[in-house]
């Protein structure tokens, strides 16, 4: 009996997604990104795609310090929460594999990099700046936010994390589409990004 399209589709969609998760092995996909990338929310989809655990590495710190991020920001300031941030992804990332969303600054930490390197591949959700203010206005928690005009504080946040973040594995643009769209666009990069590394098996 010959499969429908859509059927096919689906088939195809699940076959990729457990070549990506043999392809991993105990590495993490870990996703990085500017606030208002969608790495939260398309990372939750990623995960149900891959049929992997997510975590939230903002959650945890949160979890970790018993306070908000916006109150660790507050109380003890940028470099206090830089700190924890970097222990509790040095902890997550032990325990792979899993779908990683991480914080905007996470990826700039030159040791977080290169543990990110050995544990895992990274995602950058790249957004164009109106993109990202439109998502951000929608929430008041964004501590980084706080200390200026959104916009110039965007602007400024793009020209000196992009040329760090587009470091990373592979890069999908975030836009205004279905969560659904990016996951697929981030599966197919997976795939051929993963299976690439592998080579060509032996006869």
């Amino acid at each position: 009996m010959r499969l429908g399209f859509k059927a096919r589709k689906r088939a195809s969609a699940r076959e990729k997604s457990a070549a990506i998760r043999q392809a991993l092995g105990e590495r993490n996909v870990v996703l990085i990104g500017l606030m208002g990338a969608g790495k939260t929310a398309v990372g939750r989809r990623l995960a149900q795609r891959l049929g992997l655990p997510f975590v939230d590495a903002d959650r945890e710190i949160e979890r970790a310090a018993g306070q908000s991020v916006d109150d660790i920001f507050a109380e003890h300031g940028e470099e206090h929460f830089r700190d924890g941030e970097r222990k509790v992804i040095g902890r997550l990332l032990d325990g792979g594999p899993k779908v990683l969303a991480t914080g905007g600054g996470a990826y700039m930490d030159a040791r977080t990099r290169r543990n990110v390197e050995k544990k895992g591949i990274s995602v950058w959700l790249k957004a164009d700046l109106d993109v990202l203010l439109e998502r951000v206005k929608r929430r008041d928690n964004r501590p980084l936010l706080k200390t200026g005009d959104s916009k110039e504080v965007m602007r400024k946040l793009m020209d000196e994390r992009y040329p760090i973040y587009a470091k990373a594995d592979v890069a999908v643009q975030s836009r205004n589409v279905a969560h659904d769209t990016i996951v697929g666009e981030i599966v197919n990069a997976l795939h051929e990004t993963l299976l690439k590394r592998q080579g060509p098996k032996a006869d």
